[in-house]
């Protein structure tokens, strides 16, 4: 087998290939907005040459005294005037149309094949690089068929009809005019693109880490003024928009060349053309107003290939976008799910046997043979220090990772056999990151439960103890909440993530770490919105908070260096001077 890796002609070749397979779902669309687009070239050189043609004839008619009929050359310039004006209009409307459909459906396609990936896979990505692929990348690669696609269908069709129509006149004119169009529209732009290529992958790149550093700046501005680093990030920050300004003017000056090449050769080609037709004119072969009638054709052609240069410059940049998708939706994730269907869980009962895992195979190892059993509709606790395995455990209950040896069975079944989708279905978290989405109230509740009737929302909402809060907002539960849920404090977005979970109903429920950071007083209404969504549940709790777990769990599993070390009641672990005691008395519970 060859060790040789894909020359980047090859790789360039591939994605390229990948990307027209993305737009082929909207290929009628793309094939309308081609065929006006093509219409309206047509229609435009017509114009400019029919026109020629009668103000020559009727300058010589009046010349001579003579009559001629005007009649159709006058129907024929009005026919192309208003297919030219009405195919400009549905050409921008059908294209745009397209546009829109197909960046509405790339940012579907990414996001489809990210959300396998997470959060395994995107570990080594930050946050600000994955939203930038998502909007200005995808953004990039809409403009493969508004920008590319177009011009080099419309160029090609358009310089052979132009091309055949100018040979019924003259053979040596249509040779010469075929040569400048292969140049302004094949030998200029491969030109550009070959001298954009560089500038226009530094262009994406520097595009992303721009805003990458200044995400990182912002996000992070109390630490850096802390450790004095904020003008180190400043001068970050201006070396990478250093970068881009320079990718952006060489860009600009090799797209001011190729334009004014672009001039140079339609202003030879209207000359040779004319000097081509002369003789043609002496010997009788032409008529007098047919000259300026092939000049203006020749000059109007070129209207075919003046987006050219551009258009290859924005596959460039669309390519280098391109790579960094591919990069990303390429990777295999590292939770696969099974080829058949879930299994039908006898209970909600949860067994783990000897449970091994790490994070990655250099890494150190986080469970270490971890046993742990959760009969169904019982209440365990999971307690130890920071740094034992807990939150680890929470990740591979709902398949985020993989787990390396071991088993972990729910409901009688291995976790492996279950569909992601109907595992999650069966499971909810309440943690002490809520996430909450830049929606309304309402919205985010039916997060859970899209199904759910607006008095199921309004009971769960109450269960939790938030529903009079709701209420005080300006617009109820139709007010948004801001970026990650700005509106609400701590505890108050807590609240939303129970009644999120009332409304999954799920019959395994997950709290971890559900009131960290939160005041005495709002623990406590928390607390009392906790054990109500507890009820009827199989519930695991990862906490810190050791003197609540008497009123609201069976069991207390102690948890250290990714190994159960103790397990049994709080009055029989306290009476016992063991892990959970050290641990009680460490924490000053």
């Amino acid at each position: 087998m060859s060790s040789r890796m894909p020359s980047p002609g090859t790789s360039s070749r591939a994605d390229f290939w990948r990307l027209i397979k993305l737009l082929l779902p909207y290929k009628g669309w793309m094939a309308a907005g081609c065929a006006l687009s093509l219409a309206t070239l047509l229609a435009n050189v017509g114009l400019m040459a029919v026109s020629g043609w009668f103000i020559t004839s009727m300058a010589l008619a009046g010349l001579a005294g003579a009559t001629m009929n005007y009649f159709t050359p006058a129907a024929l310039i009005r026919f192309f005037a208003i297919v030219r004006t009405g195919g400009r209009y549905l050409e921008r409307l059908v294209t745009h149309e397209a546009t829109f459909r197909l960046l509405s459906e790339l940012r579907v396609w990414f996001y489809a094949r990210l959300e396998p990936l997470a959060p395994a896979r995107l570990m080594k990505y930050r946050s600000p690089d994955l939203a930038n692929r998502i909007q200005a990348d995808i953004d990039t690669l809409d403009q493969v068929y508004l920008n590319f696609v177009v011009p080099v269908v419309v160029a090609a069709l358009g310089i052979a009809i132009m091309v055949t129509a100018l040979a019924f006149f003259s053979g040596r004119v249509a040779i010469a005019a075929f040569v400048f169009l292969l140049l302004a529209g094949v030998g200029l732009p491969i030109y550009t693109r070959k001298r954009g290529d560089k500038p226009g992958t530094l262009l994406v790149e520097s595009r992303s880490a721009l805003r990458s550093a200044a995400v990182d700046g912002l996000q992070g501005l109390a630490e850096l003024r802390v450790y004095g680093g904020v003008e180190r990030q400043a001068q970050r920050v201006m070396d990478i928009s250093g970068q881009h300004i320079q990718a952006q003017r060489s860009l600009s000056r090799l797209n001011g060349f190729s334009q004014g090449s672009l001039g140079l050769l339609v202003n030879l080609a209207l000359w040779c053309a004319v000097l081509l037709a002369l003789p043609l004119l002496g010997s009788g072969v032409l008529q007098s107003p047919e000259l300026p009638m092939l000049a203006l054709f020749v000059l109007a052609s070129f209207e075919a290939v003046l987006p050219l240069p551009r258009a290859l410059q924005v596959l460039g940049e669309a390519l280098a976008a391109a790579r960094r998708l591919f990069e990303i939706i390429d990777a295999e994730p590292a939770v696969k799910s099974p080829a058949g269907p879930s299994p039908v869980p006898e209970d909600s009962s949860l067994q783990i046997r000897g449970l091994e895992f790490r994070y990655d195979e250099a890494a150190p190892w986080v469970l270490k043979g971890l046993d742990l059993e959760l009969p169904e509709g019982g209440r365990l606790a999971l307690v130890g220090a920071s740094g034992a395995g807990k939150s680890s455990l929470v990740q591979l209950l709902v398949r985020f990772w993989e787990y390396q040896a071991g088993e972990i069975r729910l409901g009688g079944h291995d976790l492996r056999e279950y569909q992601a989708a109907d595992l999650r279905e069966r499971i909810a978290v309440v943690s002490q990151d809520a996430y909450l989405f830049n929606a309304t109230v309402l919205e985010n509740l039916l997060l859970a439960r899209p199904s759910a009737t607006e008095g199921e929302v309004v009971e769960a909402c109450q269960t939790a103890r938030i529903h009079d809060f709701i209420m005080t907002l300006p617009e109820g539960y139709h007010t948004e909440l801001g970026e990650a849920g700005a509106r609400l404090s701590g505890g108050q977005a807590r609240r939303v993530a129970v009644a999120r979970a009332l409304l999954k109903n799920a019959p395994l429920l997950i709290l971890d770490e559900p009131t960290e950071g939160l005041d005495a007083v709002t623990e406590q209404e928390l607390l009392a919105a906790l054990d109500l969504l507890m009820q009827g549940r199989s519930v695991l709790l990862i906490t810190h908070r050791l003197t609540m777990l008497a009123h609201l769990v069976d069991n207390v599993a102690v948890i250290e260096e990714g190994r159960i070390v103790e397990q049994g009641t709080v009055v029989k672990l306290m009476a016992s001077d063991g892990p959970f005691r050290r641990l009680h008395d460490a924490l000053g519970a």
